[in-house]
């Protein structure tokens, strides 16, 4: 098969790893990709946020199997135009990717299909937000309506916090979408990811990993896009997440499938588990970054015939086959991140490292220059152990952390602590 991925970070980056292992993988082109996906990868620099320039690149390209990573050209309905092109897609409509392009939207479908969530109230007006908050109090959590690059929430634990979020939202800072916030109240537990394919009908879980968002050790200061993480989650555990299926996520399909507009893809469902309850903090359509890296590390060449199965309404018959093994990955950022960062620093030490099923550095925002591979985002490089177990795995990736040659990027040390 000749295969295209849409997107150029880690998540792209750890997809086309495990692609690349699968015996049906004939070709395989990446776009934009980076430097590190460069070198298993043909790189494109086409615009994947048109889907007719997609398309017409797909055809050009006797592309057979497309597969969408990051969550703006799904909302902007490029695999619309695949599907519509006759080319076979893994990634949700627009109107399903919903699902992540529009908190409030979220809200309504949990309502409707009777999915635990935190109770909310959703504002496009300022003065009536502030007097929610007010009237509310704090701890409270403020999300802005629209897909805004991981920076659209903010866990307010004063109320001054949350009125500074909200003079940023509406005030502009994130754009269109910030023109709407949802404000939600704030759930005590333990968060944990949770990935499930869905071919519009049936779901298949795939996976669990737990993430780490605040840009310090022990869980301290701003949040991030991801600064690492781990799977398996264990506080998902397989009682937990039968129920996450039955009370989340297979409600939420059956009423989009209600509704005419079928979920095909991945669903990730961001849940807070409390007394051994899940409840849904948030879902995102497509994997996430950095929990992709450590699933696809996982999950090897399966990933892609799961894909695949997936695409083509399957799932009924398709099995997920898990080994006993944990991985565990390490976000190093530019320094500065998740504030204001230098672009254009070199990075060394990267071609003296191994790698192999048990060790990976995905790249996530990186390009070569003049023969240097240098940085060209706030988080760099995912550095991906695998090991019997999660303190073989976390021993792994820091042992290849330590070894990059990177003055200006740094790391949190402490990723899986609660695991550990």
């Amino acid at each position: 098969m000749n295969i295209l991925i849409l997107g150029g970070g880690g998540r792209e980056h750890a997809l086309a790893w495990a692609v690349k292992q699968n015996p049906k993988c004939d070709r395989l082109i990446v776009a934009p990709g980076n430097a590190g996906i460069a070198a298993i990868a043909e790189c494109a620099d086409i615009d994947v946020l048109d889907g007719t320039t997609v398309v017409t690149f797909a055809e050009e390209n006797a592309i057979d199997f497309v597969i969408v990573g990051p969550e703006a050209p799904l909302a902007a309905g490029v695999a619309d135009a695949l599907r519509g092109a006759g080319i076979l897609t893994f990634g949700p409509s627009a109107a399903a990717a919903r699902l992540e392009a529009s908190k409030a939207f979220t809200k309504e479908i949990c309502d409707a299909a009777g999915a635990p969530t935190a109770g909310y109230a959703r504002f496009d007006e300022k003065a009536a937000a502030v007097d929610h908050v007010l009237r509310t109090g704090a701890p409270i959590v403020v999300k802005a309506d629209g897909l805004a690059a991981g920076k659209g929430v903010v866990v307010a634990m004063t109320v001054e916090e949350a009125l500074a979020a909200l003079d940023d939202m509406f005030g502009g800072s994130l754009g269109a979408a910030g023109a709407e916030v949802v404000i939600e109240e704030f759930m005590e537990g333990e968060e944990a990811s949770f990935f499930v394919l869905c071919d519009g009908r049936d779901v298949l879980a795939v996976g669990t990993a737990q993430d780490h968002k605040r840009v310090g050790d022990g869980d301290t200061g701003p949040n991030t896009g991801g600064m690492g993480a781990y799977s398996p989650a264990p506080v998902l555990s397989d009682d937990i997440a039968q129920r996450a299926l039955d009370e989340i996520v297979r409600p939420t399909v059956a009423e989009m499938a209600r509704r005419g507009t079928p979920f095909q893809g991945v669903l990730y469902a961001g849940l807070m588990i409390k007394d051994g309850a899940p409840r849904l903090v948030e879902y995102n359509v497509r994997f996430g970054d950095p929990e992709c890296q450590v699933l696809m590390m996982r999950m090897g060449a399966q990933a892609l015939d799961l894909m695949l199965a997936c695409a083509e309404g399957r799932l009924a018959e398709a099995r997920v086959t898990w080994a006993e093994d944990h991985a565990l990955t390490v976000v190093m950022a530019a320094e500065g991140y998740p504030g204001t960062y230098r672009k254009g620093t070199v990075i060394g030490g990267l071609d003296a490292l191994p790698e192999d099923s048990f060790r990976m550095v995905f790249h996530a925002g990186t390009a070569e220059r003049d023969g240097a591979t240098v940085a060209t985002g706030g988080r760099v490089l995912n550095v991906t152990g695998r090991g019997a177990t999660l303190a073989e795995a976390r021993e792994r990736a820091y042992a290849m952390v330590d070894a990059i040659d990177w003055p200006e990027g740094f790391c949190r040390r402490d990723i899986g602590w609660r695991a550990l």
